[in-house]
Order: structure tokens, then sequence, then C-alpha cells
């Protein structure tokens, strides 16, 4: 384990000292600040709309910081070969890998909740000053929903360890995670309009199968959006939560074992 940590640490710090995380949580500052203006166009469900915004601009800073930060923490091993002084050491391949894995959730860690306590400020002023008892907001849904949107960070976390595990380029690595993610947030509605239009609309059963193997292969991010519930105070049943946990566990778990697999079979030039 001790390996694992020495990684992750070089790898948190690495990251963390990145100037592009600066800008991203500016970039983040400023959405919050426009989220508390923007609320005041609105003449009804404002405290909602705060939410919504709020969490969106977490849960995008965060995608963000993995994709322009978590995707270069591997490609700059390669490209100043410090991987080769890492490996050579007592440290194993697959121990670098996972090392590298949780450098990374341990970053999107520090920015969600960093973020996640500045989110709640705009829905704190708008609920000061515009809430009605009909909203329904409730913190701790609202916490809820933070918390799974670092979750849903640690799941991206595990497909970008994948794509790095078997490719230098940084910038395939960036495609491929973000078309994963893309993929991720849509199967699931895909899948309920396919179903619900079966009847209606005569659909190619190839079309049917290859969304039915999306929805399986690709994770289900949208899952772990609860910008609804959040919203508007719904409750979120226990099962639920227990079933999503160990969904995402499962999925991370088996996407970074084919990772350290992949790792171990390749061949540095």
């Amino acid at each position: 384990m001790t390996p694992i940590w020495s990684v992750a640490s070089i790898t948190f710090k690495e990251g963390i000292k990145n100037r592009v995380i600066f800008g991203i949580v500016i970039i983040a500052l400023l959405l919050f600040a426009a989220a508390t203006v923007i609320t005041n166009l609105f003449m009804r469900d404002i405290v909602k709309v705060a939410v919504d915004l709020s969490l969106s601009t977490v849960s995008f800073a965060g995608l963000l910081t993995l994709l322009f930060v978590g995707v270069n923490l591997f490609a700059k091993d390669l490209d100043k070969r410090t991987i080769y002084m890492v490996i050579s050491r007592p440290v194993s391949r697959q121990q670098y890998l996972v090392g590298k894995f949780f450098g990374i959730v341990l970053l999107a860690f520090i920015i969600t909740f960093f973020l996640g306590l500045l989110s709640a400020i705009p829905v704190a002023i708008s609920k000061r000053i515009y809430y009605y008892p009909e909203a329904g907001f409730d913190w701790r849904i609202f916490f809820i929903a933070v918390v799974y949107i670092f979750i849903k960070l640690c799941i991206i976390s595990s497909i970008i360890t994948l794509f790095s595990s078997f490719t230098s380029n940084s910038f395939i690595t960036l495609v491929l995670s973000l078309g994963t993610y893309i993929i991720g947030q849509s199967t699931e509605a895909v899948r309920v309009l396919l179903v619900s239009g079966i009847e209606k609309v005569k659909i190619s059963p190839v079309l049917s199968f290859m969304v039915e193997a999306a929805y399986y292969l690709f994770p289900n991010l949208s899952a772990f959006d609860l910008k609804i519930q959040a919203a508007h105070g719904l409750p979120i049943s226990s099962s639920y939560i227990i079933w999503t946990v160990l969904y995402a566990i499962s999925y991370m778990a088996i996407v970074v074992s084919i990772g350290t697999l992949a790792f171990r079979r390749r061949e540095f030039p």
C-alpha cells in the first residue's frame, strides 16, 4: 500500500500545482457569481434555478479538471521519462497505475469539496431572499448531490486511467474520455426513449442492440446526477444510495483492473 500511496501523493501534488487548476477555479467562481445574478431574472422557482446552476458548475469544473489536468498527469511521466525511474524501483506497474488513479481521485475530491462549499453560497442567498415553503429545498439532499458529483468524477478518473494505460497520446485519451462521458450521460435516456417508442415506431434490431450494449458497456453517469432531486427536495431512498455506490465501486474496480492488465503488457519506447 505504501508504493501506491507514494505515487498517489506525488500525482496529487503535481496536479494541484498545475496552473490550469487556478483557471478552472476562477471560471467556477465567475459562474457562481453569474448564478446569483441570473436567478434574479426568473419570476418563479428561483431557489430551484440556483441549485441547478450551482451543481452544474461543480460538475462542469470537476470534469474540466480531470480532462485537462488528470489526463496530462499520465502523459507527463512518459514525456519526461520519469516513468522509467518509478518502475525501476520497488514499484510494480500495477501499483503505479493504481496510485495514479487514486491521485486523480484525491484531486477530484479536493476540487469537489472546495467548489461544493462555494456552491452553497448562491443557494443560501436565493433561499434567504426568495425562499417560499412550496420550494421543498433540503440542504441534506443538496450535499448528497455534491457527493454524487464526486462519485461520478471518480468513475471518469477510472476511465482516464484505462485509456492512459494503453496510449501515450494525451489528446487521444482526452477524446476517448470525453466521448465516454457524453455517452454515459445519455445512454439511459436513449434507452428509455427507445423502449417507449418500440410500440409506436418500428426500430431496427441492430440499433436496439447497439443501444443496449452501450447501456451496459459504458458507465451510467446519469444515475449520479441528482440535480432534480436537490432542486425539488425529493427524497432519495437508502436502497438507491446503496445500489448506486456499489455500482460505482464495481465499475471502477473492473475498469482499473482492465487498465492494469493492459499496462502490464505495454512496451515503452
